[in-house]
C-alpha cells in the first residue's frame, strides 16, 4: 500500500560492497506465502547470498519463516532454548505472560541457526546449504542494523575474496545526456564501471571498482577521479554524502565570508538547510522568513520597493541588500514570492555582495528553488579562474 518505505535495502546496498559482495537484485513482496516462496526460490537459484528483512514477527502475516521452510522442504521445530530466552525477556520488561503467538519466533528449521537479536523478540536465521547462504533479519531498521553490525557482517567478511568500493562526484551545469557523453568514453571496461544519475542537485557520476585489496581499490578510484576532474573541472561541486549546503558552507568559511537571508516563498527552507551544516555559525549570520510587507519593512526593506507589488525583482534586490546590511554579512540573499505561488509562477531571488546579482525563476517547489539559489551563490564564490574547490 506504499505505507512502508524500504530503507533496509538502501542500507544493505551501501554495506555489502564494502565486503566485496555485488548486490544485483532487490525484490519487494507482500505478506502472501506463495508469492514470498516464489521470490525466495528465484533468489536462491540465481545468487550466492540471499538476505531478507522483515516478516519475523509473531503475527499471522509474518510469513518469512514459513516461506523459507517451504522453500527448503523442512519443518519448523520449537527450540526450547529460544523459548526460555524469550520468556525471560518478557519477564525482564515487566510482561509476566508472553502471548503464545510469540512461540513462532522460537522456531528453526534443521538447516537454520538462530541469530541473536538484543533489540527485539525476533531472532534472525542463518542458513548455509548447497554452497549458498540465506540470512534473515528483522524488519525494524533499528533491529536490523544492530543485528548486521553484531552478528552478520563479521560472518560475511572475507568470503568474497574481493573489495568493491564506489565514489560519487556531483556536477552542475550539464544535462544527464551531456554528462554521459563526456564521461562514459573515459571508462570503456567493466572495472571501473560508471553510472550517471540525474538528481535534484545536479548530475551525479558514480564510479565503482573491484579489487583484491582496499589499497588497490583506492588506487583505481584515484586514477578514475583524475580523469573525471580533468573533464568536469569546477562543475564538480561535491562528492559522496556532501550536500550542496555543505559545499557552499565550505566555500564561505574558507573565504571568511558571511551570509544573511530574508525569504518568503521558501518559508525559511533555505536558511534551515544552511543552519544544519556543522560549521554554519562561522558563515550564517542570520535568516528570517518575512512574508508580510510589515515584516519586510521591519527588516530594512524600503517601503518604496514594496509599493510596486510584494513580488518583483526590485523587492528581491531590496530584500537581499537588507539581509546583508541587517545581519552585518558580506553577502545577502532575498527571495520574493508568494505561497502558494502567483498565477504566473514567478518567484524572484537576488544575491548581493554590494553589487547585486539577480535572476527570476519559475518555482518547482521550495527545495528546487533553494538549490537554484545555492548554485548561484556558489558561482559568486568561485575564483575568477573558475577553478573552485
Amino acid at each position: 500500500m506504499g505505507e512502508t518505505v524500504d530503507t533496509n535495502a538502501s542500507f544493505l546496498a551501501k554495506q555489502l560492497p564494502l565486503l566485496g559482495i555485488d548486490l544485483v537484485w532487490v525484490s519487494q513482496v507482500g505478506d502472501v506465502q506463495p508469492q514470498i516462496v516464489e521470490v525466495l526460490k528465484r533468489a536462491w537459484n540465481r545468487s550466492d547470498l540471499v538476505m531478507t528483512t522483515g516478516g519475523l514477527g509473531p503475527t499471522g502475516d509474518d510469513l518469512t519463516r514459513e516461506s523459507i521452510a517451504e522453500l527448503m522442504g523442512e519443518k519448523m521445530v520449537l527450540i526450547p532454548e529460544l523459548e526460555r530466552s524469550l520468556r525471560e525477556r518478557f519477564l525482564r520488561f515487566g510482561t509476566h505472560q508472553m502471548p503464545e503467538t510469540n512461540l513462532k519466533q522460537c522456531t528453526l528449521i534443521p538447516s537454520a541457526a538462530a541469530i541473536p537479536n538484543p533489540q527485539g523478540t525476533a531472532p534472525g536465521w542463518w542458513i548455509e546449504r548447497d554452497g549458498r547462504i540465506l540470512v534473515c533479519m528483522p524488519g525494524p531498521p533499528r533491529e536490523m542494523h544492530d543485528m548486521w553490525e553484531r552478528s552478520v557482517r563479521g560472518r560475511l567478511e572475507g568470503r568474497s575474496g574481493q573489495v568493491i568500493l564506489a565514489r560519487t562526484w556531483k556536477t552542475s551545469g550539464f544535462s544527464e545526456a551531456a554528462v554521459g557523453e563526456m564521461s562514459f568514453p573515459l571508462f570503456p571496461t567493466d572495472n571501473p564501471s560508471l553510472g550517471v544519475y540525474a538528481r535534484q542537485d545536479g548530475i551525479h557520476l558514480q564510479l565503482k571498482v573491484t579489487a583484491q585489496t582496499v589499497g588497490e581499490a583506492d588506487r583505481l578510484l584515484s586514477a578514475g577521479e583524475s580523469k573525471i576532474r580533468q573533464v568536469f573541472g569546477s562543475t564538480i561541486w561535491g562528492t559522496d554524502e556532501e550536500t550542496l549546503e555543505i559545499a557552499v558552507g565550505k566555500l564561505l568559511a574558507a573565504q571568511r565570508k558571511s551570509l544573511g537571508v530574508i525569504e518568503d516563498y521558501t518559508s525559511g527552507f533555505l536558511t534551515a538547510g544552511l543552519a544544519e551544516v556543522e560549521n554554519s555559525p562561522s558563515f550564517l549570520k542570520g535568516g528570517v522568513t518575512a512574508v508580510s510587507d510589515a515584516a519586510k519593512i521591519a527588516m530594512g526593506v524600503p517601503a518604496a520597493a514594496l509599493s510596486r507589488g510584494a513580488v518583483s525583482a526590485e523587492v528581491a534586490v531590496a530584500m537581499a541588500e537588507a539581509a546583508r546590511v541587517r545581519f552585518g554579512a558580506d553577502i545577502g540573499i532575498g527571495i520574493s514570492g508568494t505561497q502558494p505561488a502567483q498565477a504566473n509562477g514567478a518567484v524572484h531571488y537576488a544575491i548581493s555582495d554590494g553589487t547585486v546579482r539577480e535572476a527570476m525563476v519559475h518555482p518547482r517547489g521550495k527545495e528546487r528553488l533553494a538549490t537554484t539559489v545555492l548554485f548561484e551563490l556558489r558561482k559568486l564564490l568561485l575564483p575568477v579562474d573558475g577553478q573552485g574547490t
